[in-house]
């Protein structure tokens, strides 16, 4: 195989033009073939049993080669590129120069390689660190939570619906008097006050008897996912069968023996605030380490490939698909349920991509500037690790080389960040109270909004049955 290599004058891009012998070529064409003798129907012959000189001409030599090339390429290509040293940071876009049974095959691919970065001083950089205080109302919260987990579901039959209360319904909804698609559901769980429904929907359960049938009248928001609905007047016919509600524990000795290992409310209340500063003391260092990235990525200059980047988007493509199909639906699905197209979400994600791709660089900069190092030793135990936490064998993982590699790359990463850190400027500062209010609670909002917005933009949420356990610390 022969490689030329050349500079096509944009940033970071080469074009390879990549020569594979004609004999390489050639057995290609002979798997290809032998993988689809069975299909062809010569005149003359059984099924499956002419041989290649006939097939190619019955049909023409071009039969093969779109098969044979990309049969050969991928790994004509990754030997080019090991070859030649490169770090490839795009993918490749190929076009054939020359394709022709007994000849060379000669393609070319262009490709962008991974820029240089101009480190700004990262040393002695100036940080804060927020030190987070536990306090007693903060303590008290997370008891109140653990006991609303534990909680009894009981039925009621003496009252009327209220909110809180857990309810079974019935519905139908109409627009203009006809009945849409997804406004129909029986024996519903529906939590008032969860704002799972359509808003205004709730509020008008609250007050009914049970066996009560009701119309309740809503109207869809202007940004509802269904243009066909949105903004439109709507009625729904509804049937209570069923009030439930929560029966909370009493938050006492007993309460503690029943939910933990310990004897006395004391004693579980002393585990919860260490675990909460725990909990804050790891958050406090994400912080810290966040903002020492983005600052040195701030200061620092790199030219990013916009191959690159379009390489990371399709990376966060795959990934948000992957979490979807955890709920049951694909990136195709939710997008077409946001009135989005998969163009509208790479514009959508352009920015944070560059910035990924940015912090990343400077991360691998700073790694090589600061001469750190990456033992064998180091891999070994993080493979180890994860070999408990998956109950695999860890010489299964060592095999693994993709896995290795990314292993490698976070590693280097973090020992990066660490010694950002360590010759950082670190003044400690007291956590803000709006921030523990309004923008930590816009943060978690913001996630369930992004999490959850397929679920919320429904007429209604299925219910789910929660089982209670014993332990819940």
């Amino acid at each position: 195989m022969n490689v030329k290599v050349e500079k096509t004058g944009n940033n970071n891009e080469l074009k390879l033009e990549i020569t594979v012998e004609a004999s390489k070529f050639e057995l290609a064409i002979k798997n290809v073939f032998n993988k689809n003798a069975k299909y062809f129907n010569i005149p003359g012959f059984r099924k499956g049993k002419a041989p290649i000189n006939i097939v190619e001409k019955f049909y023409g030599a071009e039969i093969f080669y779109e098969d044979a090339f990309n049969e050969v390429v991928p790994e004509a290509y990754e030997e080019a590129i090991k070859s030649e040293k490169l770090d490839v940071v795009s993918r490749p876009e190929i076009d054939v120069v020359q394709i022709e049974k007994g000849k060379d095959l000669i393609f070319t691919a262009v490709v962008q390689t991974k820029p240089d970065v101009k480190l700004g001083k990262y040393k002695g950089i100036e940080l804060e660190k927020t030190v987070y205080k536990i306090t007693s109302e903060a303590v008290d919260n997370e008891i109140k939570k653990m006991a609303e987990r534990n909680s009894r579901i009981i039925t009621v039959t003496d009252r009327e619906a209220k909110k809180g209360d857990i309810t079974v319904i019935d519905y139908e909804g109409s627009v203009d008097g006809n009945i849409f698609e997804g406004g129909t559901a029986k024996n519903h769980e529906l939590e008032l006050g969860s704002n799972t429904f359509i808003p205004g929907f709730e509020d008008q359960v609250v007050g009914m008897k049970i066996d009560e049938v009701k119309d309740i009248k809503v109207k869809f928001p202007e940004d509802y996912f269904s243009k066909d609905l949105a903004g439109k007047d709507a009625i729904f016919k509804v049937t209570l069968h069923e009030i439930k509600m929560k029966e909370i524990p009493t938050i006492d000795d007993e309460f503690a023996k029943d939910v933990s290992e310990f004897d006395t409310i004391k004693e579980l209340k002393a585990d919860t605030e260490k675990k909460l500063q725990e909990e804050h003391e790891a958050n406090s260092k994400n912080e810290l380490e966040e903002t020492a990235v983005k600052m040195v990525s701030d200061i620092s200059e790199v030219d990013i490939p916009a191959g690159m980047i379009d390489l990371e988007i399709d990376n966060m493509m795959e990934d948000m698909n992957r979490r979807l199909s955890y709920q049951g639906i694909n990136l195709d699905k939710y997008l077409q349920m946001i009135g989005k197209t998969k163009e509208d979400f790479k514009n959508d994600n352009r920015e944070s991509a560059e910035t990924s791709c940015k912090m990343r660089l400077v991360l691998e900069a700073v790694y090589k500037d600061a001469k750190l190092e990456i033992t064998d030793k180091d891999i070994e135990d993080k493979l180890n690790e994860l070999a408990t936490m998956y109950s695999r064998k860890a010489e299964e993982l060592k095999g693994n080389e993709e896995l290795v590699s990314k292993i490698k790359e976070t590693l280097e990463s973090e020992k990066a960040i660490k010694y950002i850190i360590d010759n950082a400027n670190i003044k400690e500062v007291e956590e803000k109270k709006e921030e523990k209010t309004d923008n930590k609670e816009a943060k978690k909002s913001s996630k369930d909004k992004s999490e959850n917005k397929e679920e919320k933009e429904q007429p209604a949420k299925k219910g789910t049955s929660k089982k209670t356990t014993k332990k819940d610390s």
